[in-house]
């Protein structure tokens, strides 16, 4: 089983991860929700109401697993942007709840499949085929990376080391595979171990913290102007 579908491992970052932005959110002030996040043309109440949403997107593909009855997360684009804004216009008591609401509502969907429907087929809103026991890592990509994206005092240095290792992990493989990606070998500061970015032998060597290597890769902090990345996601 791979790392990102060991449930025993996952289900508790996406618990944490969880817990985590819920606190972020909660220091935050009404007024503060309209300020503008670190995403470009978001505020930090439409990174809540993505969060949100992503969390009954992910519920969909729970339920598809358990009951094999295909319930794609989104149907198209066009209507997770619009439920996107929609949600961020939501007034800030309302945006708050619909938050908690949905990140119970994943969590009961999750813990109510058994093991032979963690390995039931479903699909990302990529149109990737996965695993449901995939859908716990996703979430965990969400929780932990927005709460940094609220520009709220929430960093990737807050990420537990086994989700940055498995983050590098998946992002490396992700960027490698994409028109563009530099060959780079990345040695983490805090790690025995490395990580190669692209698809030929590597033209320089990155040196950085775990954190920092991922934040790097995710968008979540600057690369050297000479590092030109792909898009993650």
């Amino acid at each position: 089983m791979s790392g990102r579908h060991d449930t025993a491992a996952t289900l508790p970052w996406m618990r944490e991860g969880t817990a985590h932005l819920l606190a972020v959110v909660d220091k935050l002030g009404d007024d503060d929700l309209t300020v503008s996040s670190a995403l470009p043309g978001w505020t930090r109440a439409h990174v809540i109401g993505h969060v949100a949403r992503n969390a009954e997107a992910l519920t969909r593909l729970a339920n598809w697993a358990r009951t094999g009855a295909e319930t794609p997360m989104y149907a198209d684009r066009e209507q997770r942007s619009a439920e996107i804004e929609r949600s961020a216009a939501l007034p800030p008591a309302t945006l708050r709840d619909d938050l908690l609401r949905t990140s119970a509502m994943l969590d009961d969907g999750l813990a109510e499949l058994t093991t032979e429907q963690w390995q039931a087929e479903v699909r990302s809103a990529l149109g990737r085929a996965i695993p449901a026991a995939e859908v716990p890592w996703m979430r965990i990509r969400e929780v932990w990376l927005h709460a940094v994206d609220l520009d709220a005092d929430a960093t990737m240095d807050d990420l537990p080391s086994g989700v940055v290792d498995l983050l590098l992990d998946d992002v490396t493989v992700a960027l490698s595979a994409k028109d563009g990606c530099p060959a780079l070998d990345l040695v983490a500061t805090d790690r025995e171990r490395s990580w190669h970015l692209g698809g030929a032998d590597a033209t320089e060597t990155v040196t950085a913290t775990a954190a920092d290597l991922a934040g790097r890769l995710t968008g979540r902090i600057p690369a050297p102007n000479r590092l030109v990345l792909p898009r993650w996601l």
